[in-house]
């Protein structure tokens, strides 16, 4: 994941997903959770690495990753998105039921990227 804020972006994740940290270094930032390792890396340097291609120089517009997290009940979607929303996420979408059989909520990180929690809904 880029970021312009990498510290930012990872306390987001450390702090308020629970992620930990692997790596902690100025412009790099790499996570680990259960069966999952997400890196931040700054935007700038990115861009030097990869011979300045013009993706990473431009200002990034739209949505580029959704992460899904898993939670246990509909009850913990509700929890944790009260906890995230302290925490620093943007409400994009409530907690609410889906068509497709589950409770999801929407939230934006620091840097806007949209992520989502849900839960199957007991049937």
């Amino acid at each position: 994941m880029l970021a312009d804020d990498v510290a930012g972006m990872a306390a987001f994740y450390e702090h308020a997903l629970g992620f930990e940290v692997a790596v902690r270094e100025e412009d790099y930032v790499a996570l680990s959770g259960t069966g999952v390792r997400l890196a931040i890396f700054r935007r700038s340097g990115m861009s030097a690495h990869t011979q300045h291609h013009p993706s990473y120089r431009a200002k990034r517009r739209g949505q580029a990753v959704e992460l899904n997290f898993e939670c246990g009940s509909p009850d913990q979607v509700r929890v944790r998105f009260a906890e995230l929303v302290r925490r620093g996420a943007t409400v994009v979408a409530h907690p609410a039921e889906r068509e497709w059989g589950h409770l999801t909520d929407f939230f934006a990180d620091p840097e806007g990227n949209i992520h989502s929690l849900f839960a199957v809904i007991p049937g």
